[in-house]
């Protein structure tokens, strides 16, 4: 596990030693698989676990009374599913795996117990969820601020640099399993309105979107379009040595 994506991905912001290693792979020992379309956290659920992602891929949703569904993320392997529902003691949004996927399990306790052992491995995963909350930020930009095209841009540059950090692709290319109703989901559109914005930026020669897979035919002028800064992805190297 010492190469897992959450390795890599934390390896980014402190460089783990074996000690601080070997912890991370104990966290690893309750395996479960969940099929997709079925939640495995459910807004308003106490007393659940957090879960770290190693294979596969999930969203983070809010359900609104009227039956709306607004995509806050997506979750890639690397990530954890529902840490701050566990430390808030209750989960303020719902979890459900886009594909099949294989998670770890991971009780408070045990992480508490990881943290009190290793304040390094404590101060990366603290990373981590700061990295998340940057992202959401970024987020609220594209929905609030960014015209269609320019958020739909905006997020496949975002996945990329998130792909390509856990080994899962290039940032200029990289399987994607996401349907238009996933992606309307998430960034305020509807599925007509999705299939549009990606016709318009084929169209232009930036990006192309087709059987699972995406491609940057032209990545500077999609990073110019939308004036794409990855500063807010802190993926520049670890600044604990």
């Amino acid at each position: 596990m010492t190469d897992s994506p959450l390795s890599r991905k934390l390896a980014t912001f402190v460089a783990l030693s074996d000690t601080e290693l070997a912890v991370l792979d104990s966290l690893h020992k309750r395996r479960r698989i969940f099929v997709a379309g079925r939640d495995l956290v459910l807004q308003g659920q106490t007393e659940q676990a957090a879960y770290i992602l190693c294979s596969g891929w999930a969203c983070s949703y809010k359900l609104l009374q009227d039956g709306q569904r607004q995509i806050v993320d997506f979750q890639i392997p690397g990530d954890f599913l529902g840490l701050r529902s566990v430390l808030l003691h209750i989960s303020d949004h719902s979890i459900e795996p886009v594909t099949d996927i294989e998670v770890t399990e991971i009780l408070a306790s045990d992480l508490l117990d990881a943290f009190a052992h290793t304040p390094r491995l404590a101060t990366a995963v603290l990373w981590a969820a700061s990295r998340d909350e940057a992202m959401v930020v970024e987020h609220l930009v594209d929905v609030g601020r960014r015209n269609a095209a320019e958020r739909m841009a905006h997020f496949l540059l975002e996945l990329g640099a998130r792909l390509s950090l856990v080994g899962m692709g290039e940032k200029a290319s990289f399987a994607c399993p996401l349907t238009q109703y996933h992606l309307a989901d998430a960034l305020g559109l509807s599925a007509v309105h999705i299939n549009r914005v990606l016709r318009q930026l084929r169209e232009a020669g930036m990006v192309t979107f087709r059987d699972g897979r995406v491609t940057f035919d032209n990545y500077e002028k999609a990073c110019a379009f939308t004036q794409f800064d990855p500063t807010y992805l802190d993926q520049h190297g670890p600044l604990l040595k």
